[in-house]
């Protein structure tokens, strides 16, 4: 098998949980905030699970593996059953992004960690170093995930959270207008990602981010 190949289907063993776990809980914390705000919608359709594959777009994975950009299947909300139905649904679309940062910066919390632990070891077998590399590129990946995805949501157009977060600012007649555009957006947001033309300036958000969580992580005495 050609070395490229084989790296690049190594690389997806690790992207590919990491996706389903980033995607997962996003859902999941977008329900759970509905359900704490009012709404029992996604509890009754099964959507406050941490099984994937209620919660996965094909599309959406697609794109968040091999973009490391990208969405998950919405969990439905009923915005009658909050009591201030425009906070309550920025709240609720906040949740996702949010859930996405606490866990990447969990994800470099531990990568950090994992290293300290490594390098104090004495003398590292071929076993060792295999599954500190394993451990740590898994960890890595699973912090650039969580954050991009959380980035990548808080763009303010359909579908993503950002749009249901900047509905709170909007009339409700402009927002719905933009809204019945959603599907036209989502391949419009495709292309762009392919095209690198949305992809870089995100992947530079991420960079910059990234770094700001591993200085702060580096403060911690432990590290």
């Amino acid at each position: 098998m050609n070395g490229a190949i084989a790296n690049q289907l190594i690389d997806f063993l690790f992207v590919i949980p990491c996706v389903l776990i980033a995607l997962t809980v996003h859902e999941v914390a977008h329900g759970w905030m509905a359900y704490k705000l009012g709404d029992p919608t996604a509890r009754n359709f099964g959507r406050l699970t941490l099984n994937p594959l209620k919660h996965l777009d094909l599309i959406g994975t697609i794109c968040m593996i091999f973009f490391h950009f990208g969405w998950a299947k919405p969990v439905p909300i009923n915005s009658r059953h909050f009591k201030k139905p425009r906070r309550d649904m920025a709240l609720t679309a906040a949740a996702g992004p949010i859930s996405n940062f606490i866990m990447s910066f969990i994800g470099i919390l531990l990568y950090s960690v994992f290293g300290a632990i490594f390098n104090a070891l004495p003398a590292q077998t071929s076993f060792v170093f295999n599954i500190q590399y394993a451990a740590m590129t898994l960890l890595y990946y699973f912090h650039i995930l969580n954050l991009s995805l959380g980035l990548f949501n808080l763009i303010p157009v359909p579908p993503l959270d950002g749009s249901r977060i900047f509905y709170i600012f909007l009339p409700p007649k402009f927002y719905f207008g933009i809204m019945k555009y959603e599907r036209y957006i989502q391949i419009a947001l495709m292309v762009l990602l392919y095209l690198g033309f949305l992809s870089t300036p995100l992947s530079m958000a991420v960079n910059f981010i990234s770094g700001l969580m591993i200085k702060l992580v580096s403060l911690l005495p432990f590290i």
